[in-house]
C-alpha cells in the first residue's frame, strides 16, 4: 500500500468510512496520509492543510468547531454560521478559477454536487496543485467519521475526536429522556412541500427526529436517486393522514413554507395533525446540517413532541 521511506514506522491504523478510507503512518521523523474521499479521488499530504477554502457551509461550521477559524481563508457565498464567518472572503464554484489561485489555498473543501457539477473548476484547481477533498456523510455514522477526517486534514484530530464523544454522550442523555415514552407520536416530517418530499430512512433529520422521539410515518420512503431526500406524493401522504400525530417541515433555503400554506394544502385537511393544529416548522440548518449543532435540532423536536419531558431546563444542563 504505502513504498517504504528512510523513516522508521512506528505505527500503522486504518480507518475506514462508507465512502472513503484513511491509511495513517506515522515515523520517527516524519509522517505520511493516504486519503480517499467521497468521490474516489486519493489524496497524499504529508502535513496538516493550513490555508482552507470551504465551498460547503457544514464543512466551515466543523472547521470552526474545531478551532480553525484562523486558517480558513475563504468560505462559500451562501455561509452564515457562525457570526465569524461574516468577515471571510467569499468563494463560488461558479467564479472563475483565477480567484482561487489569487488566494493561495493548499486545500478546497467541497462536496459531492460540486464534484459532479463543476468539474472544469475542479480540474484547473488540481492541475495548479491546489489539493480538493470531496466530502459529505450520509447518515450518523459517516458524520462521525467525517469529523475525523476533518481533524486529520487539519492538525485536529483530538479535538474532533472530542467532537465525537460529546455528541455521543448528549445522544445518549437523549435517548435517556425518551426510551420509556409510551406511546411515541408519529410524525411526518416534510423535506420540501412544492414537490412533496421527505427524507429517507436513514436521513441525518430521521435520526434526528427518531431520537427524539418520534416515530417517522414515511418510513417506505424510497429516494430516486442518491440523496437523502424522496418523493413521497400526497396520495401517499393521505393514506397515513389518520397515523398523522404530527406534521413537522424543515424551513430554510430548501423549504420555504409556512403553517399556513401547509393548512390550506388541498387535501390536508383530513390528516389528523393539521385537524388538531399540531403542526410545526423547524430551521433546517440545525437538522439538516452534519455538525455539532444537530443536537440543537434533536433538542427542538423533542420540545415540540414531547415538551413536559424536554424542558429547556433539563437540555441546558447538557450544552
Amino acid at each position: 500500500m504505502f513504498k517504504q521511506s528512510r523513516c522508521t514506522i512506528r505505527r500503522f491504523k486504518c480507518i475506514t468510512g462508507m465512502a472513503f478510507f484513511i491509511a495513517f503512518m506515522i515515523f520517527s521523523d516524519c509522517f505520511a496520509w493516504t486519503l480517499t474521499d467521497k468521490s474516489g479521488r486519493q489524496i497524499n499530504f504529508s502535513k496538516p492543510f493550513t490555508r482552507i477554502v470551504s465551498l460547503y457551509g457544514a464543512h466551515t461550521e466543523n472547521l470552526y468547531y474545531l478551532g480553525l477559524e484562523n486558517h480558513i481563508i475563504g468560505v462559500s457565498i451562501n455561509d452564515t454560521f457562525p457570526a465569524q464567518v461574516e468577515k471571510k472572503p467569499r468563494f463560488s464554484y461558479h467564479d472563475d478559477p483565477e480567484k482561487f489561485l489569487a488566494a493561495m489555498p493548499d486545500l478546497v473543501l467541497i462536496r459531492p454536487m460540486i464534484d459532479h457539477g463543476y468539474p472544469k473548476l475542479i480540474n484547473r484547481l488540481e492541475k495548479s496543485g491546489i489539493t480538493v477533498i470531496s466530502l459529505q456523510p450520509s447518515n450518523i455514522n459517516e458524520m462521525y467519521d467525517y469529523w475525523i477526517k476533518l481533524g486529520i486534514l487539519t492538525g485536529k484530530k483530538q479535538e474532533a475526536e472530542k467532537l465525537v464523544r460529546v455528541f455521543s454522550e448528549k445522544i445518549h442523555y437523549i435517548k435517556a429522556l425518551t426510551h420509556g415514552i409510551h406511546p411515541k407520536k408519529k410524525v411526518y416530517f416534510e423535506a420540501i412541500h412544492t414537490r412533496m418530499k421527505t427524507f429517507t430512512p436513514g436521513a441525518i433529520q430521521i435520526f434526528a427526529l427518531e431520537t427524539a422521539g418520534g416515530i417517522n410515518v414515511a418510513s417506505d420512503a424510497k429516494a430516486s436517486r442518491r440523496t437523502n431526500i424522496a418523493i413521497y406524493g400526497k396520495e401517499q401522504i393521505l393514506a397515513k393522514a389518520s397515523q398523522i400525530d404530527v406534521f413537522l417541515a424543515q424551513k430554510g433555503v430548501m423549504n420555504s413554507v409556512s403553517i399556513e400554506q401547509i393548512k390550506k394544502e388541498p387535501g390536508f385537511s383530513v390528516i389528523k395533525a393539521i385537524k388538531n393544529n399540531q403542526i410545526y416548522l423547524i430551521d433546517e440548518d440545525i437538522v439538516s446540517r452534519p455538525v455539532p449543532r444537530l443536537y440543537k435540532g434533536i433538542a427542538a423536536i423533542g420540545m415540540l413532541l414531547y415538551p413536559d419531558i424536554f424542558t429547556s431546563e433539563q437540555l441546558e444542563k447538557e450544552k
